[in-house]
Protein backbone atom coordinates (compact mmCIF):
# COMPACT_ATOMS: atom_id res chain seq x y z
CA UNK A 1 0.00 0.00 0.00
CA UNK A 2 1.54 3.32 -1.11
CA UNK A 3 1.81 6.03 1.55
CA UNK A 4 1.46 9.66 0.43
CA UNK A 5 4.63 11.68 1.08
CA UNK A 6 4.76 14.32 3.80
CA UNK A 7 4.70 18.00 2.82
CA UNK A 8 5.37 21.16 4.80
CA UNK A 9 2.16 23.19 4.32
CA UNK A 10 1.25 24.54 7.74
CA UNK A 11 -1.55 26.87 6.64
CA UNK A 12 -3.34 24.11 4.75
CA UNK A 13 -2.96 21.75 7.73
CA UNK A 14 -4.51 24.31 10.09
CA UNK A 15 -7.44 24.85 7.72
CA UNK A 16 -8.10 21.12 7.34
CA UNK A 17 -7.87 20.59 11.10
CA UNK A 18 -10.34 23.41 11.70
CA UNK A 19 -12.81 21.64 9.41
CA UNK A 20 -12.12 18.31 11.11
CA UNK A 21 -12.79 19.69 14.59
CA UNK A 22 -15.94 21.38 13.28
CA UNK A 23 -17.16 17.96 12.15
CA UNK A 24 -16.37 16.47 15.57
CA UNK A 25 -18.29 19.28 17.30
CA UNK A 26 -21.16 18.62 14.88
CA UNK A 27 -21.10 14.94 15.88
CA UNK A 28 -21.38 15.87 19.56
CA UNK A 29 -24.27 18.17 18.73
CA UNK A 30 -26.06 15.42 16.79
CA UNK A 31 -25.50 13.02 19.69
CA UNK A 32 -27.05 15.51 22.11
CA UNK A 33 -30.05 16.05 19.83
CA UNK A 34 -30.60 12.31 19.50
CA UNK A 35 -30.13 11.48 23.19
CA UNK A 36 -32.40 14.29 24.35
CA UNK A 37 -35.03 13.12 21.83
CA UNK A 38 -35.19 9.72 23.54
CA UNK A 39 -32.56 7.62 21.71
CA UNK A 40 -30.24 5.80 24.19
CA UNK A 41 -26.63 6.98 24.18
CA UNK A 42 -25.34 3.42 23.65
CA UNK A 43 -27.54 3.12 20.55
CA UNK A 44 -26.18 6.40 19.18
CA UNK A 45 -22.62 5.17 19.81
CA UNK A 46 -23.39 1.92 17.96
CA UNK A 47 -24.69 3.80 14.92
CA UNK A 48 -21.74 6.19 15.03
CA UNK A 49 -19.27 3.29 14.66
CA UNK A 50 -21.46 1.09 12.45
CA UNK A 51 -21.86 3.70 9.72
CA UNK A 52 -18.23 4.76 10.12
CA UNK A 53 -17.25 1.14 9.50
CA UNK A 54 -19.58 0.86 6.50
CA UNK A 55 -18.17 4.05 4.97
CA UNK A 56 -14.56 2.96 5.61
CA UNK A 57 -15.10 -0.49 4.08
CA UNK A 58 -16.86 0.94 1.02
CA UNK A 59 -14.15 3.55 0.51
CA UNK A 60 -11.01 1.52 1.25
CA UNK A 61 -11.75 -2.15 0.47
CA UNK A 62 -12.23 -1.75 -3.31
CA UNK A 63 -9.09 0.44 -3.53
CA UNK A 64 -6.68 -1.57 -1.38
CA UNK A 65 -8.23 -5.01 -1.10
CA UNK A 66 -7.86 -7.36 1.88
CA UNK A 67 -4.64 -5.59 2.98
CA UNK A 68 -6.77 -3.03 4.88
CA UNK A 69 -7.77 -5.84 7.24
CA UNK A 70 -4.17 -6.74 8.11
CA UNK A 71 -2.36 -4.80 10.83
CA UNK A 72 1.30 -5.01 11.78
CA UNK A 73 0.23 -4.55 15.41
CA UNK A 74 -3.34 -5.89 15.73
CA UNK A 75 -3.28 -6.04 19.54
CA UNK A 76 -2.36 -2.35 19.81
CA UNK A 77 -4.97 -1.45 17.21
CA UNK A 78 -7.67 -3.24 19.20
CA UNK A 79 -6.61 -1.50 22.42
CA UNK A 80 -6.62 1.87 20.64
CA UNK A 81 -10.08 1.19 19.20
CA UNK A 82 -11.43 0.31 22.65
CA UNK A 83 -10.11 3.62 23.99
CA UNK A 84 -11.99 5.51 21.28
CA UNK A 85 -15.07 3.40 21.96
CA UNK A 86 -15.03 4.19 25.69
CA UNK A 87 -14.56 7.89 25.05
CA UNK A 88 -17.49 7.95 22.61
CA UNK A 89 -19.90 6.00 24.82
CA UNK A 90 -19.21 8.06 27.94
CA UNK A 91 -19.37 11.31 26.00
CA UNK A 92 -22.63 10.50 24.19
CA UNK A 93 -24.30 9.65 27.49
CA UNK A 94 -22.88 12.75 29.17
CA UNK A 95 -24.13 15.18 26.50
CA UNK A 96 -27.67 14.11 27.34
CA UNK A 97 -27.27 15.82 30.73
CA UNK A 98 -24.57 18.48 30.26
CA UNK A 99 -24.14 21.46 27.93
CA UNK A 100 -21.89 20.90 24.92
CA UNK A 101 -19.57 23.65 26.11
CA UNK A 102 -18.99 21.77 29.36
CA UNK A 103 -18.29 18.35 27.81
CA UNK A 104 -15.93 19.78 25.20
CA UNK A 105 -14.16 21.98 27.75
CA UNK A 106 -13.50 18.96 29.95
CA UNK A 107 -12.26 17.09 26.88
CA UNK A 108 -9.63 19.82 26.45
CA UNK A 109 -7.85 18.40 29.49
CA UNK A 110 -6.94 15.26 27.52
CA UNK A 111 -3.56 16.67 26.34
CA UNK A 112 -2.71 17.31 29.99
CA UNK A 113 -3.53 13.74 30.99
CA UNK A 114 -1.67 12.51 27.91
CA UNK A 115 1.49 14.19 29.20
CA UNK A 116 1.17 12.20 32.42
CA UNK A 117 0.32 8.91 30.69
CA UNK A 118 3.29 9.33 28.35
CA UNK A 119 5.63 8.88 31.33
CA UNK A 120 4.78 5.21 32.07
CA UNK A 121 3.40 4.24 28.64
CA UNK A 122 5.90 5.89 26.28
CA UNK A 123 8.85 6.34 28.61
CA UNK A 124 8.85 10.12 28.12
CA UNK A 125 10.32 12.51 30.66
CA UNK A 126 8.21 15.44 31.90
CA UNK A 127 9.98 18.25 33.74
CA UNK A 128 8.75 20.36 36.62
CA UNK A 129 7.56 23.17 34.33
CA UNK A 130 5.28 20.93 32.33
CA UNK A 131 4.07 19.20 35.50
CA UNK A 132 3.16 22.63 36.85
CA UNK A 133 1.31 23.41 33.63
CA UNK A 134 -0.59 20.12 33.95
CA UNK A 135 -1.54 20.92 37.55
CA UNK A 136 -2.82 24.37 36.53
CA UNK A 137 -4.85 22.77 33.75
CA UNK A 138 -6.57 20.43 36.15
CA UNK A 139 -7.46 23.43 38.28
CA UNK A 140 -9.39 24.57 35.21
CA UNK A 141 -11.23 21.24 35.19
CA UNK A 142 -12.23 21.81 38.81
CA UNK A 143 -13.46 25.32 37.95
CA UNK A 144 -15.71 23.81 35.26
CA UNK A 145 -17.01 20.82 37.20
CA UNK A 146 -17.24 22.57 40.61
CA UNK A 147 -17.60 19.37 42.67
CA UNK A 148 -18.15 21.54 45.75
CA UNK A 149 -21.19 23.27 44.21
CA UNK A 150 -24.85 22.37 44.54
CA UNK A 151 -25.01 22.63 40.72
CA UNK A 152 -22.57 19.73 40.29
CA UNK A 153 -24.10 17.04 38.08
CA UNK A 154 -23.02 13.37 38.38
CA UNK A 155 -22.75 13.24 34.59
CA UNK A 156 -19.52 15.21 35.06
CA UNK A 157 -17.95 11.86 36.00
CA UNK A 158 -19.00 10.46 32.62
CA UNK A 159 -17.39 13.39 30.87
CA UNK A 160 -14.20 12.91 32.89
CA UNK A 161 -14.25 9.21 31.98
CA UNK A 162 -14.65 10.16 28.30
CA UNK A 163 -11.66 12.48 28.58
CA UNK A 164 -9.57 9.76 30.25
CA UNK A 165 -10.42 7.21 27.54
CA UNK A 166 -9.65 9.79 24.84
CA UNK A 167 -6.24 10.43 26.41
CA UNK A 168 -5.50 6.70 26.37
CA UNK A 169 -6.67 6.57 22.73
CA UNK A 170 -4.33 9.40 21.74
CA UNK A 171 -1.41 7.75 23.54
CA UNK A 172 -2.04 4.52 21.65
CA UNK A 173 -2.26 6.51 18.42
CA UNK A 174 1.21 7.91 19.09
CA UNK A 175 2.47 4.43 19.98
CA UNK A 176 1.18 3.14 16.64
CA UNK A 177 2.64 6.02 14.61
CA UNK A 178 4.39 4.65 11.53
CA UNK A 179 3.11 1.10 12.13
CA UNK A 180 -0.05 0.98 10.01
CA UNK A 181 -1.53 3.07 7.21
CA UNK A 182 -4.65 5.20 7.61
CA UNK A 183 -7.03 2.70 5.92
CA UNK A 184 -6.00 -0.07 8.34
CA UNK A 185 -6.36 2.26 11.33
CA UNK A 186 -9.77 3.48 10.13
CA UNK A 187 -11.06 -0.07 9.72
CA UNK A 188 -9.87 -1.23 13.13
CA UNK A 189 -11.01 2.00 14.81
CA UNK A 190 -14.59 1.57 13.59
CA UNK A 191 -15.23 -2.16 13.11
CA UNK A 192 -13.92 -3.24 16.53
CA UNK A 193 -16.10 -0.76 18.51
CA UNK A 194 -19.14 -1.57 16.35
CA UNK A 195 -18.76 -5.29 17.08
CA UNK A 196 -18.22 -4.77 20.82
CA UNK A 197 -21.10 -2.31 21.26
CA UNK A 198 -23.60 -4.21 19.06
CA UNK A 199 -25.01 -6.57 21.75
CA UNK A 200 -25.58 -3.70 24.17
CA UNK A 201 -26.84 -1.22 21.58
CA UNK A 202 -29.32 -3.73 20.22
CA UNK A 203 -30.43 -4.74 23.73
CA UNK A 204 -31.39 -1.13 24.52
CA UNK A 205 -32.57 -0.32 20.99
CA UNK A 206 -35.46 2.11 20.66
CA UNK A 207 -36.88 2.44 17.18
CA UNK A 208 -36.64 6.07 16.00
CA UNK A 209 -40.06 7.67 15.57
CA UNK A 210 -39.06 10.32 13.04
CA UNK A 211 -37.23 10.25 9.72
CA UNK A 212 -34.76 12.89 10.87
CA UNK A 213 -33.61 10.63 13.72
CA UNK A 214 -32.72 7.93 11.20
CA UNK A 215 -30.93 10.52 9.09
CA UNK A 216 -28.89 11.77 12.04
CA UNK A 217 -28.00 8.21 13.12
CA UNK A 218 -26.46 7.63 9.69
CA UNK A 219 -24.93 11.10 9.42
CA UNK A 220 -23.08 10.86 12.75
CA UNK A 221 -21.16 7.81 11.50
CA UNK A 222 -20.37 9.31 8.11
CA UNK A 223 -19.10 12.49 9.78
CA UNK A 224 -16.88 10.35 12.00
CA UNK A 225 -15.35 8.71 8.93
CA UNK A 226 -14.83 12.01 7.10
CA UNK A 227 -13.51 13.80 10.19
CA UNK A 228 -10.91 11.15 11.00
CA UNK A 229 -9.91 10.84 7.33
CA UNK A 230 -9.16 14.52 6.82
CA UNK A 231 -7.49 14.64 10.23
CA UNK A 232 -4.95 12.16 8.87
CA UNK A 233 -4.50 14.28 5.74
CA UNK A 234 -3.80 17.36 7.88
CA UNK A 235 -1.01 15.55 9.73
CA UNK A 236 0.59 14.79 6.37
CA UNK A 237 1.00 18.52 5.84
CA UNK A 238 2.28 19.40 9.33
CA UNK A 239 3.51 17.60 12.43
CA UNK A 240 0.87 17.10 15.12
CA UNK A 241 3.00 19.04 17.61
CA UNK A 242 2.93 22.14 15.41
CA UNK A 243 -0.86 22.32 15.06
CA UNK A 244 -1.97 21.00 18.46
CA UNK A 245 -3.58 24.28 19.66
CA UNK A 246 -6.10 24.14 16.78
CA UNK A 247 -8.09 21.66 18.89
CA UNK A 248 -9.34 24.57 21.00
CA UNK A 249 -11.36 25.81 18.02
CA UNK A 250 -13.98 23.26 19.07
CA UNK A 251 -15.16 25.49 21.90
CA UNK A 252 -16.15 28.11 19.32
CA UNK A 253 -18.18 25.56 17.37
CA UNK A 254 -19.74 24.15 20.53
CA UNK A 255 -20.70 27.63 21.72
CA UNK A 256 -22.30 28.38 18.35
CA UNK A 257 -24.28 25.12 18.31
CA UNK A 258 -25.33 25.56 21.95
CA UNK A 259 -26.69 29.02 21.18
CA UNK A 260 -28.27 28.07 17.85
CA UNK A 261 -29.92 24.76 18.77
CA UNK A 262 -30.20 24.66 22.56
CA UNK A 263 -30.46 28.40 23.35
CA UNK A 264 -27.60 28.06 25.84
CA UNK A 265 -24.37 29.98 26.34
CA UNK A 266 -21.34 29.08 28.45
CA UNK A 267 -21.49 30.01 32.12
CA UNK A 268 -18.80 32.23 33.61
CA UNK A 269 -17.22 29.24 35.37
CA UNK A 270 -17.14 27.21 32.13
CA UNK A 271 -15.53 30.10 30.26
CA UNK A 272 -12.95 30.67 33.01
CA UNK A 273 -12.13 26.96 33.35
CA UNK A 274 -11.80 26.59 29.59
CA UNK A 275 -9.43 29.56 29.44
CA UNK A 276 -7.27 28.05 32.20
CA UNK A 277 -7.13 24.63 30.48
CA UNK A 278 -6.38 26.19 27.09
CA UNK A 279 -3.65 28.41 28.54
CA UNK A 280 -1.98 25.49 30.30
CA UNK A 281 -2.30 23.30 27.20
CA UNK A 282 -0.73 25.95 24.98
CA UNK A 283 2.07 26.45 27.54
CA UNK A 284 2.82 22.70 27.56
CA UNK A 285 2.72 22.65 23.76
CA UNK A 286 5.12 25.62 23.56
CA UNK A 287 7.43 24.03 26.14
CA UNK A 288 7.54 20.73 24.24
CA UNK A 289 8.25 22.58 20.99
CA UNK A 290 11.09 24.52 22.63
CA UNK A 291 12.64 21.37 24.10
CA UNK A 292 12.38 19.59 20.75
CA UNK A 293 14.13 22.45 18.94
CA UNK A 294 16.81 22.54 21.62
CA UNK A 295 17.47 18.81 21.33
CA UNK A 296 17.68 18.90 17.53
CA UNK A 297 20.05 21.88 17.70
CA UNK A 298 22.55 19.98 19.88
CA UNK A 299 25.59 18.64 17.98
CA UNK A 300 25.90 14.92 17.44
CA UNK A 301 28.90 13.82 19.54
CA UNK A 302 28.63 10.13 18.87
Amino acid sequence: MIVAPREDRLGLAVGILAVSFFLFATMDTIAKVLVTSGIPGIQVALMRFFWHAVAALIFFLPRFGPSVLKSAAPRLQVIRALGLMGSTIFNFIAVGFLPLTVTISIFFASPLLMSLLAIPMLGEKVGIRRLTGIAVGFVGVLVITQPWSAEFHPAMFLSLAAMSCASFYFIMTRKLAGTDNNPVTQIYGSVIPALVIAPFGLAFWIGPEFWWQWLLLVLIGVLGFVGHSILTVAYRYAEASRVAPVVYSQILYATFYSWLIFAAIPTASTALGTAIIAASGIYIWARERALKKKSTALPDNR
